[in-house]
């Protein structure tokens, strides 16, 4: 969360999905300004995540950049562009409707 705020993400969530899913510990969802602002947190992130634990993380999306995907293992990162979050809404899907922003929590 911390090289998101860092890139100057919007509206960052955390979601614990323990024992909600098996699909990883935490889901991240974070916002950018632009398709382009979205690709180079992506990038950067993933990078990131290659120093820090010495495994590359996945990324799906890269190329239009509406919503980048990146699982990091035990973390899963959505990045959107506002428009396109708003549209998926997975905060409430996830049933975290007042979800904390990065730096309220």
């Amino acid at each position: 969360m911390q090289s998101l705020d860092d890139d100057q993400a919007q509206d960052i969530i955390s979601i614990p999905l323990e024992g909600k899913s098996s699909i990883a510990d935490y889901m991240v969802i974070a916002s950018g300004r632009s398709s382009r602002q979205v690709a180079t947190m992506a990038q950067k992130l993933a990078e990131r995540v290659k120093q820090s634990t010495g495994r590359g993380a996945r990324l799906e999306g890269l190329p239009v950049a509406d919503w980048v995907l990146i699982d990091a293992g035990d973390i899963i990162v959505h990045l959107f562009r506002p428009e396109v979050r708003s549209f998926y809404n997975l905060e409430r899907m996830w049933g975290f409707v007042d979800a904390p922003v990065a730096g309220t929590a």
